[in-house]
């Protein structure tokens, strides 16, 4: 099995929109190593990130992180190593426009 290791996902989503990050494409699997999530303002933020199985739509069970506060103009790495099927779904979230998600992982195919 053929693997890839690469950026899976980056956005910088509009403020209080559920935004999908990443989902994993048809017939393979992944894992999630790290997300980072850069606060670009002055002020502290807020942000979510939730996982779901494909087809399933967000609910409180899915949270992995719920209006965590990050710091101004600051920067956290979430080392996850999370496991990930076919059409499972990262979505992220923030109080603000000014936090972008970077996620990196392997792909397995």
């Amino acid at each position: 099995m053929p693997t890839v290791y690469k950026v899976l996902g980056q956005v910088n989503p509009s403020a209080t929109s559920n935004t999908t990050l990443y989902t994993v494409p048809a017939s393979n699997s992944t894992v999630v190593s790290t997300l980072t999530v850069c606060n670009q303002a002055s002020t502290t933020a807020n942000f979510r990130v939730a996982v779901r199985p494909g087809g399933e739509a967000i609910t409180s069970k899915h949270y992995l992180n719920y209006d965590t506060q990050i710091p101004a103009n600051d920067q956290l790495a979430l080392t996850l190593g999370i496991t990930l099927a076919a059409a499972d779904v990262v979505t992220v979230y923030a109080n603000t426009a000014n936090v972008s998600f970077n996620l990196f992982g392997t792909e397995m195919y």
